[in-house]
Parts: structure tokens; sequence; C-alpha cells
């Protein structure tokens, strides 16, 4: 298919882009409205540097992750979901990662797009919310269609516009108040600590490093991805996010769209709630490919990513139309937190572990992904839930990073031991057909 994006197969080496192209999209990510926002609640509770660690510590950990799943979704030319297949899954493993990240993907791709509507409606009016749902929705769902390329020129408009509306947000925001004053000062709301600020900021990208092999695999190199994640994390980071502590405490609030309105009125706040779309690309971009995986995997039927795309988009846009997502942000939070614990069995295999590592080496050259692929890895399941667990119930440590290195421990224990006791399946070098040997 010409927009299918190599969703089943290795991306080859002439598909693929430079790593500012790529990082640009990286950044759209890390760099957008939810970033701003989380740097306000941040300032709101926290003194300036209080926020300066909780975003370095939160960040470092991110980067970690973030570069391990990048390198090896570079190496590999294969998005998360089929990765998933050779590092701990399995086939059936990978049906249901994919079918975790179609979930909560496309979910929240639903939510921001209500949050888009919402913002358009109240800046502009004119249209009732549900018709600005359906035009944003619809846009998002043409860009992806159109696969990595349209969302590529997407990042080319929307990031150099979001780092000039910064730029002259705080100049706006920031006139008349001394910075010395602003680094100094007390939290301006209720304290927030050191590890909770940690948390928030690990929490809000996790997703995010999960889904790193979908876009690193058009990187060329390793070391692109290392660049691109040095640079996006950390500006989109500390940037946008030191930014939203400053605006916090010069205006006494973590109501970040107020704050913008006030500052740089509603242009500014426009490009604000437009960023949205940058980020929300790849939210159904992502879901896409997991749901091409899954389907391909359960039912043995190829569904092309046009088509993914067109099913998920439209869903998400009607039930953000409708209002009916606003029940589900409970659910979509805890499917969340079903999510790091693949990233702790993916590295473990890859890295450590090895298992099928070999058979991943042997093929890369030709483009073609290996016959031999098991169907079942109980210790992978396990580990899943075991890393899930220690996130929820450890009292102490952060979350998120918590259930990562569960995971990944467990799976370092268990992988030499357990891999034997794996279902073995036998597939065919194009992916698209499997038999149980």
């Amino acid at each position: 298919m010409e927009h299918d994006d190599f969703s089943l197969r290795r991306v080859p080496a002439e598909r693929r882009y430079s790593w500012v192209s790529v990082a640009l999209q990286r950044f759209g990510q890390v760099s957008s409205f939810h970033q701003f926002l989380l740097g306000a609640v941040l300032g709101f509770g926290m003194t300036f540097w209080d926020a300066v660690l909780a975003i370095t510590i939160g960040s470092v950990l991110l980067e970690i992750i973030t570069i391990l799943m990048g390198v090896a979704g570079t190496r590999e030319g294969l998005s998360t979901s089929v990765l998933a297949r050779w590092t701990g899954f399995g086939t059936g493993g990978s049906s249901l990662v994919g079918l975790l990240m179609t979930l909560s993907l496309a979910g929240w791709f639903g939510v921001q797009n209500d949050v888009f509507a919402h913002g358009l409606h109240s800046l502009m009016g004119g249209p009732p919310v549900w018709v600005w749902a359906l035009t944003g929705g619809a846009l998002v769902t043409a860009i992806v269609v159109f696969g990595f390329h349209a969302m590529a020129w997407t990042a080319y408009l929307t990031v150099p516009a979001f780092l000039a509306l910064a730029g002259y947000s705080i100049i706006s925001a920031l006139d008349g108040h001394a910075l010395s004053t602003l680094v100094a000062e007390p939290p301006p709301g209720p304290a927030m600590s050191l590890a909770q600020g940690t948390t928030l900021v690990a929490g809000a990208f996790i997703m995010g490093a999960i889904m790193t092999p979908d876009m690193t695999r058009f990187n060329r190199t390793a070391s692109d991805v290392v660049k691109q994640t040095l640079v996006s994390v950390t500006l989109g980071q500390y940037l946008i996010g030191l930014i939203g502590v400053l605006l916090a405490h010069a205006a006494k609030s973590a109501d970040v769209v107020g704050i913008i309105t006030s500052s740089s009125g509603v242009l500014g706040t426009l490009i604000l709630v437009t960023a949205i779309l940058k980020i929300n690309d790849w939210n159904l971009y992502s879901s896409s490919l997991g749901l091409v995986n899954t389907v391909q995997v359960l039912l043995s039927r190829r569904l092309d990513r046009t088509t993914a795309t067109l099913l998920l988009g439209g869903l998400g846009t009607v039930l953000s139309a409708i209002g009916i997502l606003d029940h589900f942000t409970t659910f979509l939070t805890w499917v969340g937190v079903l999510t790091p614990p693949v990233a702790g069995v993916v590295i473990a295999e890859y890295y450590v572990v090895r298992r099928w590592k070999p058979d991943l080496e042997a093929t890369r050259a030709s483009g073609e992904l290996p016959r031999n692929c098991p169907s079942w890895v109980p210790s992978a399941l396990i580990c899943w839930v075991a890393g899930a667990a220690v996130g929820i119930w450890l009292p102490w440590g952060i979350p998120t990073v918590n259930s990562v290195l569960g995971a990944f421990l467990l799976y370092v224990l268990l992988g030499r031991r357990t891999t034997a006791a794996a279902v073995p399946a036998v597939m065919t070098s194009s992916g698209g057909s499997q038999t149980r040997s």
C-alpha cells in the first residue's frame, strides 16, 4: 500500500529519514500544550529549583528508556508491536501489546480531540463544540492517513510556531517580574514533594517512550536516536516545562490556558491548542500500527494501516464529538498502568537475555523477518503482570520507573530458564501468515 508505512515489515534503508526530521516530530510530542500544563502544575506546587530537579530526574529516566527502545526500533526497522514478537512477547503476546496501544492511544486521541474542540470553541465561538471536534478529528486523521511523510511536514509547520509562541509568552507574561525573584520565591500553591513532581514528569511521557520504535524505525543509525532524544526530550522538558514553571510563579496560578491567554492573547492560545495536533497525530498513528498487528495475529487477516487509521480516527472523532469519552479517562488511566512493564520486558530480552536476537540479526541485511517466532512466552506475561503490580503497590520510588525495573529484573531472572517453554510458531518472511509447528 502506498501509505502503509511498512506496518508489518522492516523499513528499508532507502526509506529512512535524517535525524533532524525525526527529531522535530519527537520534539513535537514533548513540547505540546500538555508540557506547558505539566510545567505550570509543577510550578504551582514547587520552588523553581525543586521543579528543575524533578524535571531532571524524570527526564533522565525517560531518556534512558526512550533511547533503549528507540535503538531497537532503528536496528530492526520495526514498529513496537511487531518488534514485541521477538523481544519477549511472541506473536500472541505482541497482539496484546498492540491491543493495549490501540485502546490507550486511540482513547487519548479522542480525549485530546475533545480538548482541542473545546479550546477552539471557547476562543472563536461559531459552530458548536461537536462541529469543532469533527473538524479537528478529520484533520488529524487525514494527516495520519498519508503517513510519516505528511506528519513530518506537520511538524515542520507546528514546531517553529510553537517555539515562537513559547518565547513570546514568557517575554510577555514575565514582563515586570524579576527573574531572580521568581526563581527564589516559594511555590504559590499547596506544596508538592519531589517524589510527586518526578512521578508526574516520568509518568507523563511513558507511553511516548514505549511507542518510540514506531518513530525511530525511520532513523538511519543508533546515534541518530541518541541525538534526537537528547535534543528533543531535553529541550521539550526543560524549555517548555520550565517556562510553565515560571509562568505559574508569575501568575500565581496553574491555569496555563488563562496564563497564556492573558499574556499572548487569542493567537497565542490558538497556537497552543493547535499544538495538540502534533501529539495527537502520533496517538492515532501508533494506535493504527497496534491494530494492524493485532488483527494480523489474532484473525490472520491483513488490515492495511490506512483502513485502520480511518476506523480508529472516525470512531475517536465521533465519540469525542458526542462527549462520551469524558467518562473513559479513568479507564484510560488504568490502561496506562499496564504500559510501563512492556518496556521492561522488551529491553531485558533485546539487550540482556537475547533469546531471539540472533534471528533478528540474521535477517536484518535482507530486510526480511525471521521465519521462526514463539507464539506465547509465559515468562513475559508473568513479568508484565508483576511489573504492573510493583508500579501500583510499591510504596516508595517512582511508580512508572518501579514498574519498568520490576518487569526488567524479573524477566532477566526468568528469561534464560523459561524461554524454552515458549510455544513455537513458524512465520513467512513477510510476516503475513502464521502456522504453529
